[in-house]
């Protein structure tokens, strides 16, 4: 399991002097990176294939409030990987310096080419490198359905509605 440690700092916090949900979110988002960073996925290598990551969505389940003055680790474990490497989907989990876990995550992301704009599948190199990530116990083949599982689509506003503006 991959971890990344983080100190609370006061720009972490909401109003009610916890972790604010943004906070959360980054210290996740930096564990990812971290994690990719370390794992053949850094700028250099993306750059090389013209690749981006991108996310589909992210879940985040609180438990525990966490305040100031104590380190958090966070995790990432692979739950999902589509047969190509196209789709992925990692879960995040938050632990106080005590070892509660604080809160989990669900995280579905894909792979964009940055020149066509489109989702694009994993060169062989790369996949192989994201195949190996440690796997949750439940880990799953995921496939183009996965993404649209909560069945959410766009609702583009109407031209009246748009001058209503």
């Amino acid at each position: 399991m991959y971890t990344k440690k983080f100190e609370i700092r006061w720009s972490d916090l909401d109003a009610n002097r916890h972790l604010a949900n943004s906070a959360f979110i980054n210290f996740m988002s930096h564990t990812r990176m971290g994690f990719l960073t370390e794992n053949g996925f850094g700028q250099k290598q993306l750059s090389h294939y013209n690749l981006g990551p991108i996310v589909f969505y992210e879940h985040i389940y609180y438990f525990k409030e966490i305040f100031a003055g104590e380190p958090v680790t966070v995790t990432l474990e692979l739950s999902g990987l589509s047969k190509d490497g196209m789709y992925f989907e990692f879960i995040h989990k938050i632990y106080d310096h005590k070892g509660n876990n604080c809160a989990s995550c669900e995280m579905m992301g894909s792979w964009i080419d940055l020149e066509e704009r489109k989702l694009t599948t994993l060169p062989k190199e790369l996949f192989d490198q994201l195949d190996h990530t440690p796997k949750t116990r439940d880990f799953r083949i995921l496939t183009k359905e996965d993404t649209r599982k909560y069945g959410k689509r766009p609702e583009n506003l109407s031209p009246e509605e748009l001058k209503d503006l």
